[in-house]
Parts: structure tokens; C-alpha cells; sequence
């Protein structure tokens, strides 16, 4: 449903349209009107909030732009503990300046005004206000504001006018400490990577989170680095609590990912008194980091019927609320308040139900940096696509640099645009390279220093010959630590370790082309090979073939259309067809209680993981056997959904084990095809073992309550080892009631 918006009287605004249509005011047509405001996305149309046409998108447009702020305060499109936690941070002095003003009053002065005053009014800005002012500009205007606003870290220039930094993403699809740390070695030969070493782990285990964050540290304090940026691994936060409790010093800045409502936060195992809690032990040097992102919050079911732009801004006014308590966490220690707070917008990760053109996305991005900017936070982008959007490699170097010019603080950097675990695109390392060449950018003080002490750049900032040449940073690595070895020895051993990183799936990109900021010309056709093989697979079908070898296995379908509905429209896959739940109640009652697991398998994004050769059957037969060992009494059915998404099997969960009062554990493994890209074909397990007493209760059973195995195919986590832990993980279930801490992204 779209809104339509015909007749917008002189002089009228908001408040006065909706009391005008519906004699008083009505919070539905409020949100309406609101949400007709932005620029399309998909997003906003699933929602029912986006203007039907280009008329009724001016009508909003205009009806908001004569709306005092005042009145936008006082009217929340929705209002939950998180909106009322936020404003604790909001200068109520400052705000009382602008108080009386329109929104276009606003957007003039933001526009216009000298830039001390503009920074001088930002803490008197509410959330809802500071987005509702972002609908009213177009991509030039925002570029504008963007570039008229800068919040550096505290003691750097990271975020800074003339900045662009990089977080490092040294992603592995085996958690390989090896992989990781010579993709940071990669990034530092191209003078790359000055704000964080921030790792996406495969597998949530606190030993494996431990591992991975001990070799990030080890590689900056070889470096005498610690005082100068810190490393991360994005787990969930309790688990980087977890490894610092364990192995105290070890832990960089932590991360979470925050919603924009409190329904939103618990999909992700997020409370207020529990971020409270963290930002109050985040007394030294380090900080927050948090990623955000429209669409996040509509696409796990809790929109509160509002537009994606409110909720996003909700989500930096909740950073700044958290940033605030870590400042009074360090002044409390006789620290300086100076909290390396940043937040990181992964816009485009979602797929095509936010939005699904490049023009989108980069106006995805310049709204977000504006809103961060005006709520005093260092923002940084990772402008990524997934490969069912109609994006393409390409595309995203136009798009980079269309939002250079607003000034993002930083950028993601990977050897190539291919992400080889999480299997989407985004910023390479030659892209930071164009970048600065083009718009005359640097990088951190500190670690544009520390790049000419390894002689990758010269003393005017050009490449030299070691430009791109990570040997070269591994020999200062090693000298580093002691090792008088003859370079050439260093050199020799550091070939063989880059030729392992590779054959297991993970890039490195050595030298360039023509150009610096140009990839090396086969790696260049390797990873459009991927891009290619990765649409082969998005498309893909499941076979009947693939189907009739799963010993026992029953047919299952959701009510997506066909593919492109499924792949489009991604809340028609999260629920079966009435056929089906008939199918599943039926098992229900021949199971008469005698199974307390069940495996269900979707064909995901890339069906080809299920029908690999060396993939699905060696998995199923070693699972089956490790979880009848620890006591699960598995069904002997396979339970297979054609178009299928995680939520599909919670559904199953709750048609099969559903038993109101009773408190006995109750698994399901739920295997999906991943995103496709990576080239490993890989599948993901879904573990889920709440009790029969809450699979009974509608909406219990959420994102919350499972942990993931990613990665698994036979060239990265091996078919048969990803059983094994999983059936670790679930026989842990049988001596713990808590819930099971969230791996899902």
C-alpha cells in the first residue's frame, strides 16, 4: 500500500493535514505522511509509508517543511523506553534556540549558516527532528551538510575534514588467524588501515572469538601500535565481555549491532540496562563501536508502522545516549572524557526488500552520514551490495565516489570488493587508493607515519616499490619480534603463507595494474569470475534429484511465488504454505512425542551448497550419528522447505514441538544455502533448542534464541567438523536453561 497525498491546503502543515483529514490527530496518517516524505526504497513501501508518486512526495515534502520542530518533538511517530533512554543525551538548552523554528528553517540553517553556529545547535537536535530534516534534502544538499560537519576521534584525525580512513575487514571463512592477519599485512602495503582491525567471526564460541582476538593484538603490539588504533572482533558484545574476562588486555573496542527499538535490539540479544551496563565498564582508552543500517529493524518484523529514515536516526540517538555513558564511565575514573565512540553504516547488506539500485544506495548513505553527523558522531560506511540487488562491481566505485564527497570518516578495505566469508561486495583497498588520489584525502596522522617507516609510501606520500607487496610488510612484522633470519628467507616463507591463505578461499591482493589504485589484472578477473558464479547461484533451484537422495526426506514449501518472489520479496519465505503446516501437524501427531530434534533444510540463496558434491550427505550422516550419542532423539524425517529463509524453520519449530507447561529441551538445525559470491558454495546450520513450553508461544522463538555454524562446504568449515560442534553446542543445551547467545547477523 502506497500514500497518497492530493490536496495540501496553503500554508498548512503536518499537524494541521492529518487533524484537517481526520478531525483530530490520527498516528497512522502522522506516520504516513512522514514516510512519504523520503525518497523511495522498498524498504518504506513494505511498510505501507511510501508516497505513491512524485506529487505526494512534494505534498509531504512541503507539509513538513512549515511543521515547527516544537510540534515534531511532540508528536514521536511511536514511543518505547529506547526513544525515552535517548533523550538523556539532548541538550534541552540548545534546543530551546531552535525550538520555534520550521523544519525549513532548519535545513536553511544547516545549509547556510557558519559552521561554529551549525556545530553549536547539534546537541539541541532530537532523532525524529534530525531525520525529518534529512527527507527535505536532495543527494547535493546533503553532500553539503556532510561536508560542513566533522567529529574526529578524540587524540586523532580519523573522521576529520580531509579524512578518509579505513576499518580493515580481515574476514576468514574458517576464523583462520593466519588468513586475518595477512589481510591486515595487505592492507598496510597499500597504506590502508587507520581506524580499526574489525574481523566478522564465523563461529560465536568464546575460545574461537579469543583466538582471533589475541593474533589482532599480537599484530598491533608487535607494531607498538595499541596507543594508536584498536582491533575488534564482531561477536555479540556479551562475548567479547566474555573473552575479556578470560584473557584481561586482549579485547580492542567492543562491538554490537543496535537497532532503532527496543522490539528490534532484542533480536539481536540487545537490552538497555545491558548496553548501559557495557558502556559503563568502557573505561580506558577504547570505546563502542556499533553498526547500524536501514532496514534492519522492518525486516526482523518490528517497523511500529514507521519509515526506515526515524528508526535509523533512533539508532545514532541511541550511540549518543551510550557514547555520553562512556564519558561518565571514564571522568568517573579520573580519566579524560574523551570516548572513541564511532558507529559504522552498513548500508545495502539487507538486500533488495530495503532497496535495491545503486542510486538508492548512495542516497541511503548520504542520508545516514548527515544523520550521524548532526548527532555528533564519527560515522563511518560500508557501502556494500548484496548480489540479488541490482548493483554490480562497478556500480559501487560510482557510488564510492558520489559519498566521498560528504565526508564519511571512514571506509570498509578488503583485498578485493568480494568479502570471502560474508559474501557481499564492498570497498577494496585499491578503492581507498582512487579515492585519495582523487579527492586528495589522507589517512591518520599516525599511521601515515607508520606506513612510511615500513617504505610502502615515500616522504611525499607516493608509492614505492614495496607499494602493494605484503612479503615486505611480513619482513618487518618478523623483525619486529626479534627474527634476524636473512630477508630472503623471510620473503621465501612469507610466499608459502600467502599460498595457504589462498587455498583457503581468501584473496590477497599483491601489486596492482596500470594504475596504483587498480587491481592486478588476474586477480581482477578472478573476482568477476566469483561475481559471476555468485548470480549462477542466486537463481539456482533445488532439484528434485538433490531431494530424492536425502534419506526420508518430506517436501515442504513456503508461499513464495517462485524464485524471484522469494528472492525479492523476503517475508514470503519465512512462513509455510497452508499445505505445508497441514503436512508438518500431521508428523506432529505420528511423532506422538517420541523425537525431542529435527533437521530441516532450505535451498537458501544458493542451492548448489545443498547439491555440492562432498556437502549435504556427509553432514546429515555425521550429525545424525553425534547428536544420537549425546542423547538427542532425532526424527528420522528431513523436513525440506523449497524457498525457504531461518524464520520458515522456527515456524516448524513451534507446528512440531509446540507443548504448552512442558520444560524439556527441543532442537532444530535448520541448514540454508548462503549468499552466493564467495565461490565455496557454502551452507550455514541454524541451531535452535529452546523448550517445548516457549516453541508454544507465538513470536518466542526468534534471532535470539540461535547460534550459527557459517561456512560449511568442503573447501572452508568441513562438512563433518561443523556437525561435531554442533551437536557440542546442542548437548550444552541439556544442562543450561538460559537462552542461547544470537550468532545470527
Amino acid at each position: 500500500m502506497s500514500v497518497c497525498l492530493p490536496d495540501v491546503l496553503p500554508h498548512e502543515d503536518v499537524i494541521d493535514y492529518v487533524q484537517r483529514l481526520r478531525g483530530g490527530f490520527d498516528a497512522r496518517l502522522y506516520q504516513q505522511v512522514l514516510g512519504a516524505a523520503n525518497a523511495f526504497k522498498e524498504g518504506d513501501e513494505a511498510i505501507g509509508v511510501a508516497a505513491a508518486d512524485e506529487a505526494s512526495r512534494r505534498n509531504a515534502r512541503t507539509l513538513l517543511s512549515r511543521t515547527q520542530l516544537d510540534d515534531l518533538h511532540a508528536h514521536p511517530p511511536f514511543e518505547d523506553r529506547l526513544y525515552v533512554f535517548n533523550l538523556e543525551a539532548w541538550d534541552a538548552a540548545r534546543w530551546k534556540r531552535v525550538a520555534d523554528w520550521t523544519l525549513g528553517q532548519l535545513k536553511d540553517f544547516l545549509l547556510t549558516a557558519p559552521e561554529p553556529q551549525v556545530h553549536d545547535v547539534l546537541g539541541g537536535l532530537p532523532s525524529d527532528v534530525i531525520a525529518c530534516v534529512v527527507k527535505l534534502m536532495d543527494d547535493a544538499e546533503l553532500k553539503t551538510v556532510g561536508g560542513r560537519i566533522f567529529h574526529p576521534l578524540p587524540g586523532s584525525r580519523v573522521g576529520a575534514k580531509g579524512y578518509l580512513g579505513a576499518r580493515l575487514q580481515p574476514n576468514s571463512p574458517t576464523d583462520h588467524p593466519e588468513d586475518i592477519c595477512w589481510q591486515v599485512l595487505n592492507g598496510w602495503s597499500f597504506a590502508v588501515g587507520d581506524v580499526v582491525l574489525g574481523t566478522n567471526p564465523v563461529s560465536s564460541d568464546v575460545a574461537s572469538v579469543a583466538a582471533v582476538e589475541s593474533a589482532l593484538h599480537d599484530v598491533l603490539v608487535t607494531f607498538g601500535l595499541e596507543e594508536v588504533m584498536p582491533h575488534c572482533v564482531l561477536s555479540h558484545i556479551d562475548v567479547q565481555a566474555q573473552v575479556e574476562a578470560m584473557r584481561p588486555g586482549t579485547t580492542g573496542i567492543w562491538f554490537q549491532s543496535l537497532g532503532g527499538n527496543e522490539a528490534a535490539n532484542r533480536t539481536f540479544d540487545v537490552t538497555l540496562e545491558k548496553m548501559v551496563a557495557h558502556a559503563a565498564s568502557r573505561t580506558g582508552k577504547w570505546g563502542l563501536y556499533f553498526e547500524t543500517g536501514q532496514g534492519a529493524d522492518a525486516t526482523n518484523g518490528h517497523h511500529h508502522g514507521t519509515d526506515m529514515l526515524i528508526h535509523e536516526s533512533r539508532k545514532y540517538g541511541f550511540a549518543r545516549a551510550l557514547k555520553r555513558r562512556v564519558a561518565l564511565a571514564q571522568a568517573g575514573t579520573g580519566r579524560d572524557a574523551a570516548p572513541w565512540v564511532h558507529v559504522n553504516d552498513v548500508a545495502g547488506f539487507i538486500g533488495p526488500e530495503v532497496f535495491r539500485t545503486r542510486e538508492q544506495l548512495v542516497r541511503c548513505c548520504l542520508e545516514d552520514i548527515v544523520m550521524g553527523k548532526l548527532h555528533g558522531l564519527t560515522l563511518g560506511l560500508d557501502v556494500c551490495s548484496t548480489l540479488h540487488m541490482d548493483v554490480t562491481l562497478d556500480d559501487l566505485g560510482w557510488c564510492q565516489e558520489q559519498l566521498a564527497e560528504a565526508g564519511p570518516a571512514y571506509m570498509m578495505s578488503l583485498p578485493t570488493r568480494n568479502d570471502p566469508m560474508l559474501s557481499y561486495l564492498t570497498t577494496s583497498f585499491q578503492d581507498h587508493v582512487r579515492l585519495r588520489e582523487r579527492y586528495g584525502l589522507k589517512v591518520d596522522d599516525r599511521m601515515w607515519a607508520f606506513f612510511q617507516r615500513l617504505g610502502v609510501i615515500d616522504a611525499d606520500g607516493r608509492p614505492t616499490k614495496h607499494f602493494g607487496d605484503p612479503a615486505h610488510v611480513y619482513v618487518h612484522f618478523r623483525r619486529a619480534k626479534g627474527d634476524t633470519r636473512p630477508e630472503a628467507e623471510l620473503r621465501a616463507e612469507a610466499e608459502v603463507k600467502m599460498a595457504e591463505v589462498r587455498a583457503r578461499g581468501v584473496p590477497l591482493a599483491v601489486g596492482h595494474g596500470e594504475a596504483p589504485w587498480t587491481l592486478e589484472p588476474t586477480l581482477e578477473r578472478e573476482v568477476r569470475g566469483l561475481y559471476d558464479d555468485g548470480k549462477v547461484g542466486l537463481w539456482s533451484e533445488l532439484s528434485d534429484a538433490a531431494v530424492e537422495s536425502i534419506p526420508r526426506a518430506a517436501w515442504l514449501k513456503t508461499r513464495s511465488l517462485d524464485r524471484r518472489d522469494y528472492i525479492l520479496h523476503p517475508p514470503s519465505g519465512e512462513s509455510l504454505d497452508e499445505a505445508s503446516e497441514a503436512k508438518v501437524r500431521a508428523l506432529r501427531d505420528q511423532h506422538a512425542g517420541r523425537y525431542d530434534a529435527q533437521v530441516v533444510i532450505s535451498d537458501g540463496l544458493d542451492p548448489r551448497s545443498l547439491m555440492d558434491e562432498g556437502h549435504l550427505a556427509p553432514f546429515l550422516a555425521r550429525l545424525r550419528s553425534e547428536l544420537e550419542a549425546t542423547g538427542w532423539r532425532v526424527a528420522p524425517e528431513v523436513l525440506v522447505v523449497k524457498h525457504g529463509r531461518v524464520r520458515a524453520g522456527y515456524q516448524v519449530g513451534q507446528l512440531l514441538f509446540g507443548a504448552e507447561g512442558d520444560p524439556r529441551p527441543r532442537a532444530l538445525v535448520h541448514v540454508i544455502g548462503e549468499r552466493p559470491g564467495s565461490g565455496h558454495h557454502a551452507f550455514s546450520a541454524y541451531l535452535t533448542a529452546p523448550d517445548a513450553d516457549t516453541w508454544a508461544k507465538p513470536g518466542a522463538v526468534d534471532h535470539d534464541r540461535t547460534r550459527l555454524i557459517a561456512g560449511i562446504s568442503d573447501t572452508s568449515v568441513r562438512p563433518e567438523d561443523a556437525a561435531v560442534e554442533l551437536a557440542r553446542i546442542l548437548a550444552e543445551t541439556r544442562t543450561s536453561t538460559a537462552p542461547v547467545v544470537s550468532g545470527v547477523a
